[in-house]
């Protein structure tokens, strides 16, 4: 099978068949062959009835539908379990990512050597309290991830090579960031399209501006698990001897300075007295308390079942 469409969807009963139609349009116009894979994440509205009334006409459309809603991120995994495509394409349900892009995002993969290509939207059709909140998530991710090249990291319309969507786990809300997840995984050749963006057609959009905290706080999480998930003691011992040792030298230069002021017959106090002895302590404390995180952190990860699980991309 060429390819495997997956769109994951949320209360989009009137944009559906529409989308079917457009996707089934432009695979016969190019002789692909496809599945539509829709992952129908706990709609309230009649989603799930309308995706049963599309298969009933349409041998290639697969669903999945959950008891509740999960996120993004849930239905995106479940939806690359089950594809069986050579290339994996994903877009959102509402039209405002356009099947006819598909052909050109699967050329790059299967002909250009990308890994994954994602779509950026360059000209878009919201409103600036969305649009700059992006640009400066999107500035921080670049940074951040390394993946200097993309410009939209949150653009539903991505494309992927079969087995990249294979060897990746999108869990949370992580779905933000599948180009850095991938790169983690080994799959670093990744390219960017210019995609058209069209209006909402049926609808409203389903994302709050809540959506940008938890972003960073995600890309936070994923920085920290890539580079520090399984050697925590790397940082946590490093920060944990560095705070110890400053609280150390600290006890000391105020147990020296009284010292000092004794034989200079100088008027001096108990060091008990004295707030900075309390501070470089409070100091030890917490370095050894980050010095015993790293350990115990080093203990999880040496009885994890991922800590010797590699991405080997051949063998002979």
């Amino acid at each position: 099978m060429d390819i495997s469409v997956v769109i994951p969807l949320y209360n989009e009963e009137e944009s559906l068949p529409e989308l079917l139609a457009w996707i089934d349009r432009v695979m016969k116009d190019y002789h692909f062959t496809y599945e539509v894979i829709f992952v129908n994440d706990g709609s309230t509205d009649r989603s799930w009835q309308v995706i049963e009334e599309l298969k009933a006409a349409h041998p290639e459309v697969r669903g999945v539908k959950f008891r509740r809603n999960y996120g993004k991120s849930p239905a995106l995994y479940c939806g690359f379990e089950r594809a069986e495509g050579d290339v994996v394409i994903t877009m959102d349900a509402d039209l405002q990512d356009s099947p006819d892009e598909i052909p050109q995002l699967f050329s790059m993969v299967m002909y250009e050597g990308y890994d994954l290509v994602s779509g950026w939207k360059q000209k878009r059709y919201d409103p600036l309290s969305k649009t700059i909140p992006t640009k400066l998530f999107n500035a921080t991710a670049r940074a951040v991830s390394g993946i200097h090249n993309l410009h939209d990291f949150n653009c539903g319309l991505k494309a992927y090579r079969r087995e990249v969507v294979k060897n990746i786990e999108v869990y949370g809300e992580m779905h933000r960031y599948i180009p850095y997840l991938a790169k983690n995984a080994g799959f670093t050749r990744i390219g960017e399209k210019v995609v058209h963006h069209q209006a909402r057609k049926y609808g409203k959009t389903k994302f709050g501006l809540n959506r940008f905290v938890n972003g960073y706080l995600d890309l936070l999480t994923l920085w920290f698990l890539s580079t520090f998930g399984v050697k925590p003691m790397h940082i946590f011992g490093f920060l944990g001897s560095l705070m110890f040792l400053f609280g150390f030298l600290a006890v000391m230069a105020v147990g020296g300075m009284k010292l000092y002021d004794m034989y200079a017959g100088n008027p001096y106090r108990l060091v008990t007295d004295n707030p900075y002895f309390y501070l470089a302590l409070t100091t030890m404390v917490i370095g050894t308390q980050l010095f015993l995180a790293g350990f115990l952190g080093e203990l999880i990860a040496r009885n994890s079942p991922e800590r010797n699980k590699y991405q080997i991309e051949k063998e002979l």
